[in-house]
């Protein structure tokens, strides 16, 4: 499934080497190995800048108690037992830290810190504390336009060039209806190579921020076609600056903020105090974590920058059902779906039979996700102060656990001597190994450099996790004994064959190897001019592909084929380094762009592990 996970840094695919097709994904993976059971929470969804698993270091600390509001329940009266359970296994196993709240009809029925707030201090995490947000930065950006047409001051429908004199002519027919819709053609400025590594770290001013792209060629006629762009909500930020004669933060202060007694919410500026601001965090490649690195916050700007909190993007959530901030007529533009099931800043689709209108954020160390339940007036709101994909997944189960949906499967205990019979190590890829140990009631998968994954009973061999959307069932051989594990994660299917204590030592010393060598893995290069030429031409070879890889890339080769096609001819590839994961990772050249792209060969050359994402560097 496709779903649409905002942020303002992007990429094209995702998945730890699995193909999987991202209308604007952020590059999950900056440093994980190949393999399907990823570990991952919500591959489809989320964004930030950097974005891995987080590992809570010690024991993670809930708020002394929830504060709820007298009165209000969710449709399921289960709800505060089942979600308790639910933020402990997130919580257990590492993958969120920060703050939640669940809200029926504007009233809080689950408000809480989860995990650490300062790793370095040891502070708990609580629901008052403030969090960077990312691209729900967007949403904020689009009611400020908003209200600049309802003033009379501009129209969406005007074209930048109105605003911006040093417009290109390329850009002629670029209205603000199309950078609010990301329909613009215009090339994200966080795509470019070494943004990251440099740009990010230095102040920029909107208008050096909107030089990074302007001469580049638009990536389609405006209006035509859907591509994530934080270049275009720059712009935006530049034109609330022009009408309005504000700073952008102070606009969004005097006609957002402070209307709405949004204490808690603001531009963050890393030179001011800003008394309950938490740190930020990020998986290091040994699977650590540790601070996350420096971005100047002027360089996220209107389409991320902002500080909040969960209780006031709870009041923001009850404005917008006031219709405080904006009109009527105003509100029903933002939340129509143009066509990519995105508004103005707000995402459009369905979960648990419902619509939805949400978005979510990801900035260097912190992840966040809003989604809003129009038809049961329910909320949902998670932040996190780590990069981790499971503040998406986190939200959108207590939003179904709230209304009573069926968000995990049903638990059906096995035996003692049942769970001791899947123990063992699995073969995932050459150079992935878990292994699988008993944890009552179920299992636990611990794959080197990633959070382990705790696994529940679901009967019959079968086993799901509650933090990633993965169930596993075990199969077994003409003698009885369990023979592999078939791992469906994303639309695959793969089957991880069952080794013993001594060939899983092997490939583990094999991987070491190749991780001191450095060097490719022989017919790698090779391989991926290959399945890139394949891909380009909408006609690979699956022959030379594992077959859970080969059915994942069929189902999505036209999205592929389509992305890639927008970077033009190939024009280099060249070896970078080896993953920790044991992935071979080249940078590929293309003639408007570069691209990361990860493999790995299995027996026969055939290829096993295969993902790409924007070139970081």
């Amino acid at each position: 499934m496709t779903t649409y996970a905002a942020g303002w840094r992007m990429g094209l695919l995702s998945g730890d080497f699995s193909v999987g097709m991202r209308r604007y994904s952020p590059p999950l993976p900056p440093e994980r190995g190949p393999g399907m059971l990823i570990h991952r929470a919500a591959a489809a969804r989320g964004d930030d800048m950097r974005r891995d698993i987080a590992l809570i270091i010690g024991l993670a600390t809930l708020s002394a108690h929830d504060a709820l509001a007298a009165g209000a329940a969710c449709p399921n009266p289960a709800f505060v037992r089942e979600a308790q359970s639910a933020i402990a296994a997130y919580d257990q196993a590492g993958m969120f830290s920060g703050a939640v709240l669940v809200a029926a009809n504007g009233r809080p029925v689950l408000r809480r810190g989860v995990g650490l707030a300062d790793r370095e201090l040891g502070v708990a995490a609580a629901p008052e504390m403030k969090f960077r947000i990312g691209s729900i930065t967007k949403q904020f950006t689009a009611t400020a336009i908003l209200q600049l047409q309802e003033a009379g001051k501009l129209s969406i429908d005007d074209p930048i060039s109105k605003y911006y004199a040093d417009a290109p002519a390329a850009w002629s027919k670029v209205t603000l209806r199309h950078l609010l819709t990301h329909s613009s053609g215009i090339p994200t400025y966080t795509a470019l190579p070494g943004f990251f590594d440099r740009t990010a770290r230095l102040p920029h001013t909107p208008e050096e921020l909107i030089k990074l792209t302007r001469d580049k060629p638009l990536e389609f006629e405006p209006g035509s076609k859907f591509a994530y762009d934080n270049s275009g909500y720059i712009l935006l930020g530049y034109v609330v600056e022009k009408v309005s004669g504000q700073p952008y933060a102070d606009y969004l202060k005097q006609h957002i903020f402070g209307p709405l007694h949004m204490t808690g919410s603001g531009y963050d500026r890393e030179d001011t105090i800003i008394l309950g601001r938490v740190p930020g965090y990020q998986r290091a490649p040994d699977g650590g974590l540790g601070n996350a690195p420096f971005l100047d916050m002027s360089v996220p700007f209107a389409a991320g920058s902002l500080y909040s909190t969960v209780d006031d993007l709870l009041a923001w959530d009850q404005a917008l059902y006031a219709a405080s901030p904006l009109k009527p007529n105003s509100l029903k533009a933002m939340f129509t779906d143009y066509g990519h099931h995105y508004g103005f800043g707000f995402v459009i689709d369905q979960q648990w039979g419902q619509d939805r209108i949400w978005h979510n954020g990801g900035v260097n160390g912190f992840t966040a996700s809003f989604q809003r339940y129009p038809k049961s007036r329910i909320t949902a709101v998670a932040l996190a102060n780590q990069t981790t994909p499971a503040t998406d997944k986190l939200a959108t189960d207590l939003a179904g656990l709230c209304l009573g949906a069926k968000v995990y499967p049903r638990q059906a205990p096995e035996t003692a001597t049942a769970l001791a019979r899947y123990a063992g190590f699995y073969e995932l890829s050459p150079f992935i190994v878990t292994k699988v140990d008993i944890r009552a009631p179920g299992l636990i998968s611990h794959i080197a450099g990633q959070p382990d994954l705790r696994l529940y009973p679901a009967g019959g061999g079968k086993f799901f996790a509650k933090t990633a959307d993965v169930e596993l069932t075990f199969q077994t051989g003409a003698d009885g004994q369990v023979s592999g594990v078939v791992i469906q994660q994303g639309g695959q299917q793969p089957l991880a064959k069952r080794i013993d204590a001594a060939e899983a030592e092997r490939l583990a010393k094999a991987k070491a190897a190749h991780l001191a060598a450095g060097v490719a893995s022989p017919g790698t290069e090779e391989a991926l001019r290959r399945v890139i030429g394949g891909l380009q031409s909408g006609a690979p070879d699956y022959s030379r592909m594992a077959p859970s890889l080969a059915e994942a890339t069929r189902r999505q080769a036209d999205g592929i084929r389509t992305a890639l096609a927008q970077l033009g001819p190939l024009k280099s590839v060249t070896f970078q380094s080896v993953g920790p994961g044991g992935a071979d990772i080249y940078i590929v050249a293309f003639e408007k762009g570069s691209l990361e792209w990860r493999i790995v060969l299995g027996d026969g050359g055939q290829i096993v592990g295969l993902v790409f994402r924007q070139s970081p560097g």
